[in-house]
C-alpha cells in the first residue's frame, strides 16, 4: 500500500489512494498516532473501585437530576459539583451495536467484537462491548444486563453488555 500511495503522491502531490470496494478516494494517514495517557481519577474513584466489587456506577446530579455515565464529577449542565452514585444494574434495553471489523491497532489483537449502546433504568445509555459477537445472534429491543470482565490480554476490569437469554 505504501507504494501505491508514494506513486499517488508524486503524481498528484496527496497521499490519497483508491478503496478497492467502492472506488471511494481515501486519505491515507503518513503519521502513526500513538497516544498515552495519564489522568486523574481521584474525583471518579468510586467508579473503579465500584468495578473492583463487580459493580458499575453512573452519577447524578443532586441539583438538577441528570444522570451520567460514564460518570462525571461536576454536571456539564447546571456546573455544579454535588454528584451522587448510581448503581447501574437490572436489565437494560439494546438500542443499537455495531460489529467492528476494522480495528485500531491498539485494539488489531482482539478478533472481530460487537459495540452497543443499552438504555438502563432509570434511563441512563451506556456504551459497551457485547459479550456477543455474532451479528445474527444480536437484535436491537433486545434485553442485556451489564457485567464486570476482566478483560485479557491487559488484565484490567471493564464492563461489558450481556444479552439475556429468552
Amino acid at each position: 500500500m505504501d507504494d501505491a500511495v508514494n506513486k499517488v503522491k508524486e503524481a498528484v502531490g496527496l497521499p490519497v489512494i483508491e478503496e478497492r470496494r467502492t472506488s471511494s478516494r481515501l486519505w491515507f494517514s503518513q503519521r502513526e498516532l500513538r497516544l498515552r495517557y495519564t489522568i486523574s481519577i481521584d474525583r471518579l474513584r468510586r467508579f473503579f473501585e465500584g468495578l473492583a466489587e463487580g459493580k458499575v456506577y453512573a452519577t447524578r446530579c443532586k441539583h438538577c437530576g441528570t444522570l451520567y455515565f460514564p460518570p462525571q464529577a461536576d454536571c456539564p449542565r447546571c456546573r455544579r459539583s454535588d454528584m451522587e452514585w448510581v448503581e447501574v444494574k437490572g436489565e437494560g434495553t439494546l438500542l443499537t451495536y455495531t460489529v467492528i471489523y476494522t480495528k485500531p491497532a491498539s485494539f488489531a489483537h482482539y478478533d472481530d467484537y460487537a459495540v452497543g449502546v443499552a438504555r438502563f433504568p432509570p434511563g441512563v445509555n451506556v456504551l459497551a462491548w457485547l459479550s456477543e459477537n455474532d451479528p445474527r445472534r444480536l437484535r436491537v429491543g433486545m434485553k442485556v444486563v451489564l457485567r464486570v470482565v476482566r478483560r485479557l490480554p491487559e488484565n484490567y476490569l471493564t464492563y461489558q453488555l450481556v444479552p439475556v437469554e429468552d
